[in-house]
């Protein structure tokens, strides 16, 4: 279940079970799973590109306050699975890592493209809960 009410007298306390972060205003868990290739989907992350492309979004997701829960970067495309702050929208996150690591990753290496990535990018949201859970969820607020 999504949550626990416990009654007092009229009024209901909401508790949250485990591995929810709390902010002062609110209370998520958000967890996204992004994609992306390089520019033609060349085969340039290797070797030490490859080293250095997993330094710079360690460096990212610590400025931006997300936490990597797993990364996975191929010779031509990269899997990054983090949770994030509501704070932050997933394009901006991505905006943030992609450009960051292409202006660094330009500098250092010579990869003959006209930009390092492509424009586009793969994003899903992962959850420990089913929709049907949220909608049970929400159908037993509107008793209150």
């Amino acid at each position: 279940m999504l949550a626990q009410h416990l009654q007092v007298s009229d009024f209901y306390i909401l508790t949250m079970p485990r591995g929810f972060d709390r902010e002062r205003t609110n209370v998520h868990k958000l967890q996204y799973h992004f994609i992306w290739c390089p520019k033609y989907r060349k085969s340039v992350l290797k070797g030490e590109v490859r080293d250095r492309l997993e330094e710079l979004i360690e460096e990212k997701a610590a400025e931006l306050g997300v936490e990597i829960l797993e990364l996975a970067i191929r010779s031509d495309h990269v899997h990054l699975f983090i949770t994030g702050d509501p704070t932050l929208a997933p394009n901006k996150i991505m905006q943030q890592v992609k450009g960051y690591s292409s202006r660094r990753l330009r500098d250092e290496f010579d990869f003959g493209l006209p930009s390092l990535w492509t424009r586009s990018y793969f994003v899903s949201s992962a959850g420990d809960v089913s929709s049907e859970v949220i909608e049970e969820y929400i159908d037993a607020q509107a008793g209150e």
